[in-house]
């Protein structure tokens, strides 16, 4: 089996290097047209680069098709006019991958306001203003694939980086949101945890770690999940040929009576409660609810 993407439009945010590049690269292989984002030099999102412009003439120079886009993903104008220029160019949008990012990481005590609302900014409000921007003509095309970049310090937390974590936990949360409510418009929404050696991480991975953690080791796990028979609410580790799945669980919670619902009362039963029994990945936020009722009515149905 050959997954191709012949036919169809891409953008890739952050794609001027590293990951991005890696991505746009393979995608555009594959036969897709693809709008190489990118903005900022530095790791933290200052400088500009013209890293879009060389990755757009190496996929020309091995006959495929690219654009490059300067926009900044925490301009909401700035998306809408990239996506109408790759509109123009191209007639659609078919596939989204969110991966634009910055790092300013300092313990929570000493990160200025800044600093944490910059992070959020690029990666939690960009993705979701990208998304925005392809939203509708995803939903005129009835199809569209679109790609969050969450990070195992949103799913569980890393010494440093609240501002980081909170955004990427941030994204689980829209993309939970946006698989649901694009399904009856063959919109897929997925969301993938990359560890990669790339100029984010060259000062946290050895030598021989960073490069066992290439880019180009992501692409496999990101490409599937913007393909046509991609599965969609999915959560994806991936790293140096390792992938893996996550997912958000709720177990199938303790019904307390009346007495019994104090501080004291939760106190005593917190073995119950936090146990990890009956664990089931949640596909919707109303299954709390859900399970609630449904432990009243077997509690109403012994009396």
């Amino acid at each position: 089996m050959t997954i191709s993407f012949e036919g169809r439009v891409a953008i890739v945010t952050g794609a001027g290097g590293g990951i991005g590049r890696a991505y746009a690269l393979e995608l555009a292989r594959r036969g897709a047209k693809v709008v190489v984002n990118d903005l900022g030099g530095a790791r933290d999102g200052t400088g500009h680069s013209d890293a879009a412009l060389a990755v757009v003439e190496e996929i020309r120079a091995a006959g495929g098709e690219a654009m490059s886009n300067g926009g900044n993903v925490g301009e909401y104008g700035q998306m809408v006019e990239m996506v109408a220029k790759a509109k123009e160019a191209w007639g659609g949008v078919h596939i989204l991958i969110n991966n634009a990012g910055i790092l300013r990481d300092k313990t929570f005590a000493k990160m200025e306001p800044e600093d944490f609302e910059s992070v959020i900014r690029v990666h939690l409000l960009g993705s979701a203003f990208a998304s925005k921007a392809v939203w509708e003509t995803m939903r005129e095309q009835n199809y569209g694939r679109i790609l969050m970049t969450t990070s195992s310090t949103g799913l569980g937390g890393n010494f440093g980086q609240s501002n980081y974590g909170a955004a990427k936990l941030g994204l689980v949360g829209l993309a939970k949101t946006l698989y649901l409510e694009g399904a009856k418009y063959n919109i897929k929404v997925n969301c993938i945890a990359p560890t990669a050696g790339t100029r984010m991480t060259e000062d946290i991975f050895p030598d021989k770690a960073f490069k066992a953690f290439s880019p180009e080791s992501i692409a496999p796990a990101a490409l599937f999940l913007v393909s046509e028979d991609a599965p969609t609410n999915a959560i994806v580790g991936a790293g140096a040929g390792v992938y893996q799945s996550a997912w958000v669980t709720l177990n199938r919670g303790t019904l307390l009576p009346p007495e019994a619902q104090t501080v004291e009362g939760f106190a005593a039963a917190w073995d119950r409660i936090s146990a990890h029994n009956g664990d089931a990945p949640m596909t919707s936020g109303v299954e709390q609810s859900y399970h609630a009722m449904e432990l009243l009515a077997a509690a109403e149905a012994k009396n």
